[in-house]
């Protein structure tokens, strides 16, 4: 698949992934994908996540898919 890069964004801003990192397939971006939301919620504790998305796109800019926090988050109890 190439190098993808991982965005995160809410209402307020962005953090912006300059580096990326080399996936074979979707099913390995979609592993990064969480492994970077959960190191974000690990290291970041008094932030609400909840209206955060993180957005993966190729190196021409293309989006290839988006993924809520919400969805590594899971419902709240």
């Amino acid at each position: 698949m190439g190098q993808l890069y991982f965005h995160c964004s809410n209402a307020r801003g962005t953090l912006a992934n300059r580096s990326g990192a080399a996936v074979a397939d979707l099913a390995e971006a979609r592993d990064h994908a969480t492994s970077v939301v959960r190191s974000l919620l690990m290291t970041r504790r008094s932030e609400d996540w909840r209206g955060w998305v993180l957005h993966v796109s190729d190196d021409r800019g293309d989006e290839i898919f988006v993924m809520p926090f919400a969805f590594v988050l899971g419902k709240p109890h």
